[in-house]
Formats: structure tokens, sequence, C-alpha cells
């Protein structure tokens, strides 16, 4: 069966196209627009109008793609941003109009529980028990567990909204980094409360973030998926790959082989969540994936 999965967070929004027969998964199209959907939303509490008319845009591009190459079932997700949005019915309903079907808002457990079946599909078992986090633009998942998920927990510590909350203007002071390092720090000892995350075996990072992060310590010199996933990036790797970003200026970053050019403002924070992160684990290194929530929906479908 030719299914289709669409991912909106904060940040971007995601389609893979895949043919899915039992254990048997083809990849046909895997694509991303960034969008930044939740512009504005950690302050105002609801989607600003451009951030909407952007993003479903996008949807309309996706809309083709689905037409184009026969898709017969569609799952589409919409996580922190959505969630938090009160006027969210203008975006859902121009969804609606696009595409036929009713995305779902889902809760942060659920987005665990999706980006944990995405994630350790291509690693052996016995690399277990798994700690997957997932850094998004609005929320960061914390998901631990050895086939299936025991522990899960989701915070409020996106890059675009500690970009908007503490990153508001250049060169980042360090009042400012410390700042975030607090709040992120806060925030993880939510997720400690709930997830064992030094008992795992092997982290895995998902998601844009922890991919850049891993493009640059992999040193390469623009962005290859294959390159990326499954690359073993060193906690003092990642310290450093954080300290450079943050140091950075905007035309420096934006100067990167790798970087996207929708991720060069959220960048500096995404990875300084990363990098304390390590630091809380206690991990000497993550796995970087490229599977993620998206192919945890298409098995879902």
């Amino acid at each position: 069966m030719r299914v289709a999965a669409i991912d909106c967070g904060t940040n971007s929004i995601r389609l893979l196209i895949a043919d899915i027969e039992g254990t048997s998964f083809r990849e046909v199209l895997r694509t991303m627009e960034i969008v930044r959907l939740g512009q504005g939303v950690d302050k105002t509490g609801e989607f600003h109008p451009d951030a909407i008319a952007r993003t479903l845009a996008a949807v309309d591009l996706f809309a083709v793609e689905i037409a184009r190459k026969g898709v017969q079932k569609i799952r589409f997700c919409a996580t922190s941003a959505t969630r938090d949005a009160t006027n969210r019915h203008l975006f859902i309903d121009g969804v609606k109009e696009r595409l036929g079907i009713e995305p779902e808002v889902i809760t942060g457990e659920e987005e665990a529980a999706l980006s944990f079946a995405g994630a350790i599909q291509d690693l052996p078992q016995e690399d277990g028990p798994f700690l997957v986090v997932d850094i998004g633009g609005g929320s960061t998942e914390f998901v631990y567990g050895q086939s299936s998920v025991e522990f899960a927990k989701s915070v409020n510590i996106g890059c675009v909204r500690m970009s908007e909350r503490h990153f508001t203007k250049e060169p980042i002071g360090s009042q400012e980094i410390e700042d975030a390092r607090k709040d992120i720090q806060e925030a993880i000892k939510v997720a400690v409360s709930i997830v064992p995350i030094t008992k795992a075996k092997t982290l895995i990072a998902v998601a844009g973030t922890a991919t850049t992060v891993a493009a640059a310590a992999l040193d390469l010199p623009e962005y290859d998926r294959h390159s990326i996933h499954l690359s073993r990036i060193s906690a003092e790797k990642t310290h450093l790959v954080s300290q450079r970003f943050l140091t950075m200026t905007r035309e420096e970053r934006s100067a990167l082989g790798y970087m996207h050019p929708g991720r060069v403002d959220v960048i500096s924070a995404g990875s300084l969540v990363l990098s304390e992160i390590m630091k809380a684990t206690e991990a000497k290194e993550f796995v970087a994936c490229e599977s993620d929530i998206l192919d945890g929906m298409a098995w879902s479908i």
C-alpha cells in the first residue's frame, strides 16, 4: 500500500511517501519545507496569519505530490505549536480543504511514541535500551524503551521556542546563553522525574537540530542524509559544535554548506538543548538518526 505521512511541527512541515507491504518499507519521496508555523506562539498563544499562509502553501505543494504519486492513505499529525495555539481551527480547516482529511493534533506522549518507533527501526535490539530524544521547534521529547515505549515525557524546550524566548538579538550574549541554559536544565529535570535518561545503553537523537549538529561534527561540505544516518557523534564534539554555533554570526552560519536556510536562526538554541541533554544523560555519544516520527507515522498507517 502506498501511504503518505505528513508531520507538521513548529519549524518545519515534512512529507514522506512510502510503499509498505508487511515488513517491507520502500521510500518513494521524502521532502521538507521550513514554514515556522510556531512563529510567536510561545508569546501570543496563537498562530500568526503569515505563518498559517506559509504552511498551507506547503500543504498545497504536498497535495500535488500525493495526487501525482497515487497515494492510497494519508496520516497528518500536528505537534507542539498546534497544541498550544488557540486559533488552531484556522489551520486545521485549511488542511481539510486541501487534503480532505483532518489533521490529528497529537499529544507529546503520542509524538514521543511515533518518534521512538521510527528511530529504533535501523538499530539492532542488543543496542537497547534506547533513549530517543526528539528536539523539535516547540518541544523536546524524551522516550525510553527496549522494543517499545516504557517511559516518555514532552517538555517545551524546542529550538524555535528557546530562540524566541532568549536569543532575540545577535551577537548572543553570555547572560542570554546562561538564562537559556537554566531554562533547558529546568525542563530536563521535569523529564528526569519520569524518564530514566541515564539508564539507556544507546542515546538516539532525531530531527533537524540533531542531524545538523551531526553534519557539523562530521565536517560535511553539504547536507548528506546518508552520511549522517546512524553516525555516532561524541559528547565532546557535540559541546564544541554547540559552542561554535553560539559564537558564530548569522552570516557565518548561513555560509555553512550543510545548513538549511530555515535553521540558521534556531540552530544555536537547538544545539544548546542537545549539548545540555548530553550532559544530563552522561552519554559518551549520540547516534544521529534520519528515521523519526515520519517513519513511525508511515508504519502506523
